[in-house]
């Protein structure tokens, strides 16, 4: 059994489908980025209500058993995805390849799609590596050439390095406005936002304000997102770490002293033997790779038609 073996009892399922039909009155109420900066952006409820009504990828979405499997297959069949990224976003490929390990060729994906597996261009852009590297804007340019050349390709993901950290206001809306752009151009690939990975600055920091306003846009505007620093701020057990400053190696500060001196990741694995997979995790745990394992093989699902939900 995975480290994310959680029964959707009958009565979460009927809650999920009720606030589904007030998920479009909450995402209208919630700012494109002129929201507060000191806000924590909407609630647990308003949160599930735009994980299930859009695709909203994050710690709730981590339950790989939930995934039907004729999802799984049709993914496989159905996606051609290219993903950018540097070393923190490589916590998603290393989680994957070790995910066929840990269960199986279910999950296999490969560069051509061959013998069934899912198609992934790992880092196939060339003149760009990530959402902030050479610049806040040559990934943009990098794949309108891409997908001029590519034209199978019905997936594009970015992911960011350390560049949410130390982005102002505007950057993130020239990094929103370019996302929007793209889809406009390509209205037949579908485009992943994500947020930054964790830093240790808490929810007082320019990261975590910076991720909100990710959050608030992709929630007014229905877009898809992928959620890499709610998944590093939240344990399999379901406890919230975001007031205790989390960084991206799930270091935390256990007693309030300033210090990182904890660690959620390796204590929820010394724990759990046999639940979780050893597998290369930048920067990062082995099961902060494995959740996010979990979370893309939700995604992919997604973008192959599942609402989410049954099977």
């Amino acid at each position: 059994m995975d480290l994310h073996t959680r029964a959707f009892t009958q009565s979460t399922i009927r809650w999920i489908v009720g606030i589904l039909s007030t998920a479009s009155i909450i995402v209208s109420g919630i700012a494109l980025s002129g929201c507060n900066d000191n806000s924590a952006g909407p609630t647990d409820q308003e949160n599930a209500a735009l994980a299930f009504a859009a695709k909203v990828i994050d710690h709730r979405t981590t339950t790989l058993t939930a995934i039907p499997e004729s999802y799984i297959r049709k993914a496989k069949r159905e996606l051609r995805i290219a993903y950018g990224h540097t070393s923190h976003g490589s916590q998603i490929i290393t989680g994957m390849a070790g995910l066929v390990q840990f269960k199986g060729s279910l999950y296999s994906f490969n560069n051509t799609g061959a013998d069934s597996a899912l198609t992934l261009h790992d880092t196939p852009f060339g003149s760009a590596a990530d959402l902030g590297n050479p610049d806040r804007t040559a990934w943009a340019a990098a794949t309108r050439s891409y997908l001029l050349a590519h034209p199978e390709v019905n997936v594009v993901i970015w992911s960011w390095c350390g560049q949410v950290s130390t982005a102002t206001p505007g950057d993130i809306d020239t990094y929103l406005a370019l996302m929007d752009s793209l889809e406009r151009t390509f209205p037949s690939v579908s485009f992943v936002y994500m947020t930054g990975h964790l830093d240790g600055t808490g929810l007082e920091g320019n990261l975590h304000k910076r991720n909100q306003q990710i959050r608030a846009y992709c929630a007014a505007h229905n877009k898809t997102l992928f959620d890499f620093a709610d998944i590093e701020t939240w344990t399999p057990d379901g406890t919230y770490m975001g007031e205790k400053k989390p960084n991206d190696n799930c270091d935390y500060d256990a007693n309030g002293d300033g210090t990182l001196e904890s660690n959620w990741a390796t204590d929820w694995q010394n724990g759990h033997p046999g639940q979780w997979y050893p597998c290369g995790s930048a920067h990062s745990q082995p099961l902060n790779a494995n959740r996010k394992a979990y979370a893309a093989w939700w995604l992919w699902a997604r973008l192959a038609g599942w609402n989410g939900i049954g099977t």
